[in-house]
């Protein structure tokens, strides 16, 4: 329950992401935006620490490993989502976002050595279809689309796959607030370095109050708090559980725009929505039996039962 309840949760974060991004773009670049994100969320999360008063050893982290997944799964990605925001709408990079878990599958399957059955490929090819049918995509459409913006949003999804199944991989006893904070200390130092050799700038008086708004719910919740959620996914449910939620966002963000722009949800979207729900459980529900299976032998040791 609790992994569904982060994935839900995170959803619901990241469902206003993609609108953030549009409005920031034009005014301080992919860059900036990167910058500015990272920089707002690891400021986030070094308050709680400082608050919470926790002590880490550092000097036994695997820091190469923290780096290469800051590149990839915050400067790089962040960086391309925000350059193909740049040429197509963001509904269409939130829907070409969302093949971010039939790409995880597909690298764990061929470079991490992850088995999956067949109900969880099925779901995962259905949430996918549910994702089509939920904004009725007209394929002729499609085509006629900017095919830059369109690679550059599948290159981050690639980033995201791999370094998805790295973490879960690589980083799986490290705490999710040490690679939380360093994915984003790392993201905040690489595009200060790619702004500086460009020649880019942040001209902060030029920032109005939706400018600022956009950023705090892009940096300190789409950033830092979401972060946490996203890797505590891996860590105790998978790589391809935690990238499901690219599937829930289109979901979300057309909630946001009910509750908030009072925008009318078509029926072909309830029909796709069931479908997602569909692949979501098939696909998930071994990787949350496998959690709920650990955490009962976890209580029953501490309790001197077994």
């Amino acid at each position: 329950m609790r992994l569904y309840m982060a994935l839900i949760t995170l959803s619901l974060i990241w469902g206003t992401s993609f609108y953030f991004i549009k409005i920031l773009v034009e005014e301080i670049g992919p860059w900036g935006i990167v910058f500015l994100r990272c920089t707002l969320g690891a400021f986030t999360l070094l308050l709680i620490i400082i608050f919470q008063k926790r002590k880490f050893q550092l000097k036994e982290l695997p820091w190469k490993a923290l780096v290469l997944v800051g590149f990839l799964n915050a400067l790089i990605p962040w960086g391309l989502i925000a350059i193909s925001e740049m040429k197509i709408s963001s509904s269409l990079a939130s829907i070409v976002n969302a093949t971010t878990p039939i790409w995880t599958s597909v690298i764990g399957v061929l470079i991490f050595s992850v088995t999956l059955n067949f109900k969880q490929w099925a779901g995962v090819m259905i949430g996918f279809l549910g994702i089509l049918v939920l904004i009725d995509l007209d394929p002729v459409q499609l085509f006629k689309e900017d095919l830059i913006g369109m690679g550059t949003m599948i290159a981050a999804t690639l980033c995201y796959g791999f370094s998805s199944q790295f973490t879960k991989r690589h980083l799986q006893g490290i705490s999710v607030m040490i690679i939380s904070v360093m994915t984003l200390l790392v993201g905040a130092l690489g595009s200060l370095l790619i702004m500086t050799f460009t020649g880019a700038s942040l001209s902060v008086q030029s920032f109005s109050f939706d400018i600022i708004g956009a950023l705090i719910g892009l940096g300190v919740f789409g950033s830092g708090l979401a972060y946490l959620l996203f890797y505590y996914m891996i860590q105790k449910g998978s790589a391809e559980f935690a990238t499901f939620v690219t599937y829930l966002v289109p979901i979300t963000a057309m909630v946001w725009g009910w509750l908030l722009l009072d925008e009318h949800i078509p029926p072909h979207a309830i029909y796709g929505l069931l479908m997602i729900f569909i692949g979501v459980y098939l696909s998930t529900r071994k990787t949350v039996k496998s959690h709920q299976a650990t955490s009962k032998t976890i209580n029953k040791k501490q309790r001197g039962i077994i």
